[in-house]
């Protein structure tokens, strides 16, 4: 490993891929105080031109061309390109931002890591819920969940289904699970049906950890309405978070109460033995408070918030639960 060049004061990025989430990065970073949106790059010379025109950002002709100007950049390619695209990268000893998954798999993962390693840049993942503010807001009570339960739905839109929905939805909820247990999976169990693609567009699966603790998670690209839900259940209390508002509340048994030890008395209402606590993020958007933190990390203020190894291990669950889903029912519903 060689060591990194100097951080420059003013940095200099560069977003490559700007198709929508790619598109919110570079807007997001041309508002940011302290960086330069040095440039854009999209393999689609149209989609890089009108992006460029509507946020006033010079638009490179090539990767190279970009890579040579920038000191840190946002990957946001299809998921089979990171590993091109991000070696590109971290071989000029540009630290990257790499949208999730990290690969599609992990030879390709463990190739940028080895990269990066080499180079002496840094490697972050985009599991944005991290930085969701309702999960910021739970953070003082969550403590040893023993079972948590997620539903992440969606309508069906051509984004991700380059891949099943593990790796373009669930994925997010097993980077999140992986953080706050802390601890390896032990056992695994999978379902899943392709309904209008070539691979799952809805899972489920339950995990179940070493020392304790289950997650039964669900996803969906195929559903009528939208829900991004995550909940915690642990001695001290219930945690529900609506990630897409941002927002949730904590309940917990009031102080003082010992309901064991009251003996057969008639049931009090259940606001006068739980306390409830609502649960706001500061309403900064997740994607900004995202890039902060890579920002930072490139600077060498904070650490990485994701690494690179964090978003293997979630690649490497999501990649197990693809393979327990039902093979042969895959194949019957959509015939070569």
């Amino acid at each position: 490993m060689r060591d990194p060049d100097p951080v420059p004061e003013r940095l200099r990025l560069g977003v490559i891929g700007v198709g929508s989430l790619g598109f919110h990065h570079a807007r997001l970073l041309r508002q940011t105080t302290g960086v330069e949106l040095a440039g854009v790059f999209d393999a689609d010379a149209d989609r890089r031109a009108d992006v460029a025109r509507k946020l006033e950002v010079p638009a490179a002709d090539r990767l190279d061309a970009l890579l040579e100007g920038v000191d840190a950049c946002v990957i946001a390619v299809p998921t089979e390109a990171h590993e091109r695209v991000a070696i590109a990268a971290l071989e000029r000893g540009v630290s990257v931002l790499i949208e999730k998954p990290i690969a599609p798999s992990l030879d390709a993962a463990d190739r940028i890591l080895a990269a990066a390693e080499a180079a002496g840049a840094l490697v972050q993942i985009g599991h944005v819920e991290r930085f969701n503010g309702a999960l910021r807001a739970c953070e003082a009570y969550l403590e040893a969940p023993l079972f948590v339960e997620s539903h992440r739905l969606a309508p069906f839109g051509p984004r991700g289904t380059d891949v099943a929905v593990v790796l373009d939805l669930m994925i997010h909820d097993l980077d999140l699970v992986l953080s706050l247990m802390k601890r390896p999976v032990a056992r695994l169990a999978a379902v899943g049906v392709a309904v209008l693609t070539h691979s799952p567009d809805i899972a489920n699966a339950r995990l179940e950890f070493e020392g304790g603790g289950v997650a039964n998670l669900t996803a969906s690209r195929v559903s009528l309405e939208r829900m991004r839900k995550i909940r915690f259940f642990q001695r001290s209390g219930y945690i529900s978070l609506d990630l897409a508002a941002g927002t949730g509340e904590y309940l917990r048994l009031r102080p003082g109460i010992d309901l064991a030890a009251s003996g057969p008395v008639q049931a009090p209402a259940l606001d006068q033995i739980v306390e409830r606590i609502a649960l706001h993020g500061d309403g900064a958007e997740p994607l900004q408070r995202e890039l902060e933190s890579f920002i930072a990390a490139v600077r060498g203020t904070t650490p990485v918030t994701v690494t690179g190894r964090e978003g293997r291990a979630a690649l490497a669950v999501a990649l197990e639960i693809v393979n327990r889903i039902d093979r042969p029912h895959v194949a019957h519903q959509h015939p070569a």
